[in-house]
């Protein structure tokens, strides 16, 4: 409930201040029309728009963020996925960025997410993080969502090899075991741990046969 109370806000960081003068919301009006390259039929209306926190009499201090609710929910997306799609915005030797606004909760599962990208990039998936948490995750054309970090930690740890039986070396370590008692490794397993490669994980069949793939680390 709370991120969808916070969907039509955005922060714009890095635009110097005083640069707004007397009337911020015609200001970002025009402003985020130029950065966007977006000609905004009807034009950007806001329902508030101001700097958070108090003036700083530092001229050489970090610019305060401006935060702004717009009217219009289809042009709050549009200005994100613009802003998403060029990264920041250089404006007279200045990096402007525009971002949502999400909840502490949503931010803290977003950085859990993103922590997450170095594993994903050595077992060669894509992926992308999503609003407001949401990470896709995808390889050989087969897709999986996730909204719990935690749960991608675990599809991500069933790739890695099956540990071996200390007592043989050579040996894969037995799993599973017939009605006579001996232990048998399940069927395409075997050939798998001999030839030491990632077991797939549940639910997704991927092969090895797109392995040179270059990742892409979709920006969303």
């Amino acid at each position: 409930m709370e991120d969808r109370s916070r969907r039509d806000n955005i922060y714009l960081l890095g635009i110097p201040e005083n640069e707004e003068g007397t009337d911020m919301q015609a200001f970002l009006s025009s402003t985020l029309s130029k950065l966007t390259s977006l000609d905004f039929d009807p034009p950007l209306e806001f329902q508030r728009a101001h700097r958070l926190g108090p003036k700083r009499s530092d001229k050489s201090s970090r610019p305060r963020p401006i935060i702004a609710c717009l009217l219009r929910h289809n042009q709050t997306r549009q200005i994100l996925q613009a802003a998403r799609s060029h990264g920041p915005f250089r404006v007279d030797h200045n990096d402007i960025r525009i971002t949502a606004d999400y909840s502490k909760e949503t931010n803290e599962r977003r950085k859990a997410f993103l922590a997450l990208r170095p594993r994903l990039r050595q077992l060669k998936m894509k992926y992308g993080l999503f609003d407001p948490a949401r990470m896709w995750v995808t390889k050989n054309g087969v897709s999986k969502d996730f909204y719990d970090p935690e749960e991608l930690r675990l599809f991500l740890d069933s790739f890695q090899l099956q540990p071996m039986d200390s007592t043989n070396s050579n040996r894969p370590q037995d799993i599973s075991g017939d009605n006579e008692g001996n232990r048998t490794l399940p069927p395409g397993m075997e050939k798998a741990m001999k030839d030491r490669v990632h077991i797939p994980a549940p639910g997704l069949d991927f092969t090895d046969s797109h392995r040179s793939h270059k990742n892409q680390d979709l920006a969303l």
